[in-house]
């Protein structure tokens, strides 16, 4: 018996020594800056950006946001991509308050001016935080049309909260620029592949280009949360290729960050859940998606979403470059 009580002893603690071992040292090196993805941003003319404000969320911090007003009676909340800010949906902004729309662009926690970037408290935080702007702002603006639109891994977050009960009735209607649905998702390029747009042949990229997840430490956290153990879901789990030396950029993203920012998993799920007027806009030229895949998944579900390949554009083109912007900013009009 005491034989047996000392393999099992033992077992325990060479697992716990294993799990211990990939969330110590199952990390990764960051990616080399993806220019192609982050210059875009760089180039925007800020001149004109509104200042920061803040609300309180349920938990009584404070947590920024833009505000571009208009006279419709139409508003708009844009969510920017992963490790951004509410300054790179500066140029979409503009556009669509030039349409009528009031647009609200807030930094997620965990981003922009929100510090310490890249954690959250909890898997599902970032949903109450944009309940709680919801509710604050709406008695601004009765009887007005709610949209919410998300770009990349926003466009990602706006497909979860779309199919969420009651947080995406919220909203009267969703646009997803360019949303970014799982690491193995048919849509997500693995492989390198040339892409062409304005200036000829863009350089061959991957979504790993653009992000090095931490596979050890996910793999030792997600058997502790099989367990029930959360205590370290603070800790960082992905690195983006973004610069080093920009206050606003979230260099990293923790556990529970990562989980809660973006689609769930079964997307596909969340797509057949769409139950509001949806429509879909990606780049031809887009580095780190296939656009003609992205139309496959969502239409696959449900054909009655459309989907928009807007020619030549990139995946930061979508929300940076007027050529693109005019489209979108349509559907204000």
């Amino acid at each position: 018996m005491k034989r047996i009580v000392l393999r099992i002893a033992v077992s325990v603690l060479v697992w716990a020594c294993a799990v211990a071992g990939l969330i110590a040292f199952g990390t990764a090196k960051a990616p080399p800056v993806l220019d192609i993805v982050t210059k875009p941003f760089a180039t925007i003319d800020d001149t004109a950006l509104p200042p920061l404000r803040a609300y309180r969320p349920r938990d009584g911090l404070q947590l920024t946001f833009r505000e571009y007003p208009a006279g419709g009676r139409q508003v708009a909340i844009l969510i920017h991509g992963s490790a951004g800010s509410s300054e790179d949906m500066h140029p979409l902004a503009q556009a669509l308050q030039g349409a009528g729309a009031t647009v609200y662009v807030p930094d997620l926690r965990g981003h922009g001016a929100n510090m310490p970037h890249g954690d959250i408290a909890y898997d599902g935080q970032l949903d109450d935080d944009l309940a709680d702007l919801v509710d604050q702002m709406r008695p601004q603006h009765p009887g007005a049309t709610w949209t919410l639109l998300g770009f990349s891994s926003g466009g990602g977050f706006a497909l979860r909260v779309c199919a969420d009960v009651p947080l995406g009735q919220a909203f009267d209607r969703y646009i997803l620029v360019s949303p970014y649905l799982k690491y193995n998702a048919p849509s997500v390029r693995n492989t390198e592949a040339h892409t062409e747009g304005p200036g000829g042949q863009r350089p061959s990229v991957t979504s790993a280009s653009w992000a090095a997840p931490y596979i050890g430490r996910i793999i030792g956290l997600s058997t502790l949360n099989f367990l029930g153990v959360h205590a370290w879901d603070g800790l960082p789990v992905i690195a983006f290729a973004v610069p080093p030396n920009v206050p606003s950029v979230t260099r990293t993203y923790s556990w529970r960050l990562l989980r809660n920012f973006g689609a769930r998993p079964d997307y596909l799920a969340d797509i057949r859940a769409i139950h509001r007027p949806t429509h879909v806009y990606v780049g031809a030229a887009d580095e780190l998606l296939v656009p003609d895949k992205l139309k496959a998944e969502f239409q696959s579900q449900r054909p009655d979403i459309a989907v928009s390949i807007i020619p030549g554009m990139g995946h930061s083109d979508m929300i940076t470059r007027p050529e693109a912007i005019r489209f979108i900013a349509a559907e204000f009009l």
